[in-house]
């Protein structure tokens, strides 16, 4: 049996077809899926079976995707473990750092949130004034973050601190990873425009670590932050493919027929039917580039500059979906609270204003523009 067919079979065997149908769900099932799962390494495909992946290549993930994708299975995994510091650890971490963390991960046992910007120092990141200061085997921290995503969520940090004032402002800096729950740790969320508050300020008073904690070389953190941004920017990049995701969920174009209208099943409107089908061919051809590039790599090769390019692209075209979602809805896209509102179009409502900050986290699109400028095109300064 190949692949494709073991791993559809895998999949309508233990996946259940409630879930896969989008009907009512157990907890036992939902459960049930779960670790099944997490046992198979699915979280974390690419990763070696010792850490709990599924050490499969390439196209045999590609495959797998298409395969969750096609059967609509629940994928109960995701964050900032497996997208970012997960991958950071393969590539910098002891072998001892890898085995602690990286089992916890696969399993999603533990939540990670990025300890990177701070007041002042946003997209000039190496500016930061965050302190270590040694004392015996540890490390006593204090400063402060901000805009570290689900840090009021998170169970471990990683976090980029100065171990050396004097050095030149990209040296001095060192990687490290700490509990949340570390005396001396106090989180304060954020409001946005968009009602939630993923988003909060982190404060370090006195906090102890143990430099075992440090990933990579002491002062030379700079290396490991640069490429995590490389994993984080190929992660962000990946919204520009979307579209329609699970059993219930509505393509753009079922909503433009819905609130547009429809003719011999077609958009009623020629100039939203054109913008849709721009929209969905960009999509499709930045779907096939992304795919094109993972596949002239090899597996569990790291990311290169085009990290950039996907997430400048991805991001403005994630901002262009929810700009047309917004004109097709009209009035009904106007809605905040209250029952005369459907919960999905207020659901668009508040992605809309969300998707804002796209262009800005992981790095703002004017620093993608250039780095894809030198790094990619080889523009001058």
């Amino acid at each position: 049996m190949d692949f494709r067919a073991e791993t559809r079979a895998f999949i309508e065997e233990h996946c259940p077809e409630s879930i896969r149908k989008g009907g009512s769900v157990s907890d036992e099932e939902r459960q049930g899926w779960r670790s099944t799962y997490f046992e198979k390494g699915w979280s974390a495909p690419t990763w070696p079976t010792k850490y709990g992946g599924a050490g499969l290549d390439g196209l045999d993930v590609r495959v797998l995707q298409e395969e969750l994708s096609r059967t609509r299975a629940w994928v109960p995994a995701g964050g900032m473990g497996l997208t970012m510091i997960g991958p950071a650890l393969l590539e910098y971490g002891t072998e001892e750092q890898c085995y602690e963390h990286l089992p916890k991960i696969v399993r999603q046992e533990i939540v990670w949130c990025q300890g990177y910007s701070e007041p002042g120092s946003g997209s000039d990141l190496a500016s930061l004034k965050t302190k270590a200061v040694s004392d015996g085997d540890d490390y006593i921290i204090n400063g402060s973050k901000i805009w570290t995503s689900g840090a009021d969520q998170a169970d471990w940090i990683f976090c980029l601190v100065r171990t050396d004032p004097n050095a030149p402002k990209h040296e001095g800096i060192t990687f490290i990873v700490f509990s949340m729950h570390s005396p001396g740790v106090t989180v304060k969320p954020i409001l946005l425009i968009s009602g939630a508050s993923p988003f909060c300020q982190t404060f370090f008073d006195d906090v102890r670590v143990p430099k075992r904690n440090v990933i990579g070389t002491v002062n030379k953190g700079w290396t490991v932050a640069k490429r995590l941004l490389q994993y984080e920017r190929t992660s962000i990049g990946g919204m520009g493919s979307g579209g329609a995701t699970g059993p219930r969920a509505r393509t753009i174009a079922d909503i433009a027929k819905e609130y547009v209208g429809e003719e011999d099943g077609k958009i009623a409107d020629p100039e939203f039917r054109e913008k849709v089908i721009n929209h969905q061919l960009n999509g499709h051809a930045y779907g096939l580039t992304t795919r094109r590039s993972g596949e002239e790599g090899k597996a569990g090769i790291a990311p290169t500059f085009m990290s950039s390019l996907f997430k400048y692209y991805g991001t403005e075209q994630n901002k262009n979906r929810l700009d047309l979602l917004v004109n097709m809805l009209g009035h009904d896209a106007l809605g905040w609270t209250g029952e005369t509102f459907d919960r999905a179009n207020l659901g668009v409502t508040r992605e809309w204003l969300r998707s804002k900050a796209n262009s800005i986290e992981g790095g703002t699109s004017e620093v993608q523009l250039n780095i894809i400028s030198k790094r990619i095109l080889g523009l001058p300064d």
